[in-house]
């Protein structure tokens, strides 16, 4: 495969890793030294984190700083600035704010403290719904009526839709492994029928990855060749975890607790049906007045690009902001906040 990619002399090949776990995996192979300046590797918008908007890191701030309310929030929620400040900075004024390690911590917590209410930040893509679904299941079954929700929980699999069919130069995608163990892997083959592009769904480790860009770089060259069908396009490598129809009881509990609604992206702005939103049976649980919370238009700041990086219509390092004002430290643009964002990762990387 190595010497493969090395001859390769064909058209260019544009072919983006839409998962940061890949991202961050491709760095540490050191898969892009021996690809040929013909086959581009570009990152996604592969981190449910970067995507958020200001305004939900503003509400989730409101709710830390009201007295009798937790606002329960993984690691890299903590340093995300909202329109005036973190989740660390109310953290460190004595707010209502605590670090997680599982959706889980909430049970005991809310049970030990029936007088507090726990709202936890409810972030990620179709890998992490299906645990706060088991969450509020949980919760139910126990009579814990102190734990809520603030969703701001997206589908990876629409904002593939959104690129593929928005007319972006991207010929091939790496599907993202964690969400495609939920998915499965023929969610993908309508996408490969209506935009003719290969989907490669593929694992972490470095023989995954390697298998997953040559198998790509080939399907191109079939397709302009006029070689290959819909059919073939969708190439499941990783068949110890995904399964051609995903993980059914994860999508069972997906589909009993959650509508998909118009959501934001930030960098992308709205994307019809990509944002997962509890149903109205369940909004005793939603901290929230609103099922879909603020959904207006969001502008990146001045000089951020990070909308062309998740769009793979740029690299990182070619945002004006990158490694100079924006920094892992002090974050402007979002792909910049977490370690799954794609500027992080080729920051640490650099």
């Amino acid at each position: 495969m190595i010497e493969y990619l090395r001859r390769y002399d064909g058209p260019p090949v544009k072919i983006m890793e839409v998962c940061g776990t890949h991202t961050a995996a491709i760095f540490k192979s050191g898969i892009r030294s021996i690809l040929p300046k013909r086959v581009r590797l570009v990152s996604g918008p592969g981190c449910p984190v970067c995507v958020t908007q200001t305004g939900y890191i503003d509400r989730c701030i409101r709710i830390a700083e009201t007295p009798g309310n937790i606002l329960a929030c993984f690691g890299d929620m903590l340093k995300v600035p909202g329109s005036e400040k973190t989740l660390s900075d109310v953290k460190g004024e004595g707010g209502g704010v605590r670090m997680i390690y599982s959706p889980f911590d909430l049970i005991p917590w809310a049970k030990n403290n029936p007088s507090a209410v726990f709202t936890i930040a409810a972030v990620g893509f179709e890998t992490t719904a299906p645990a706060y679904a088991l969450l509020i299941e949980e919760a139910k079954d126990a009579g814990i009526k102190n734990i809520k929700l603030l969703p701001a929980l997206k589908s990876a699999v629409a904002a593939i839709d959104r690129i593929c069919k928005g007319g972006e130069s991207v010929d091939a995608f790496i599907c993202p492994g964690h969400v495609s163990v939920v998915t499965g892997s023929r969610v993908y083959e309508p996408l490969a029928a209506a935009c003719q592009k290969p989907f490669v769904v593929a694992g972490f480790e470095d023989r995954h990855i390697l298998s997953a860009v040559c198998r790509a770089v080939k399907d191109v060259a079939a397709l302009r060749r006029g070689e290959a069908s819909a059919a073939g396009l969708v190439s499941n490598l990783y068949p110890e975890a995904v399964r051609p129809e995903g993980n059914q009881k994860a999508r069972a509990l997906i589909e009993k607790y959650f509508d998909l609604q118009n959501a934001i992206w930030r960098g992308l702005g709205m994307i019809p049906g990509s944002g997962y939103v509890l149903k109205a049976d369940y909004a005793a649980w939603r901290n929230d007045s609103s099922p879909t919370g603020d959904i207006r238009e969001e502008t990146l700041p001045a000089g951020c690009r990070c909308g062309d990086v998740i769009l793979g219509r740029i690299d990182p390092a070619d945002c004006p902001l990158f490694g100079a004002a924006c920094t892992p430290t002090k974050a402007i643009g979002p792909c910049m906040v977490s370690s799954e964002g794609a500027c992080g990762i080729h920051y640490r990387n650099r």
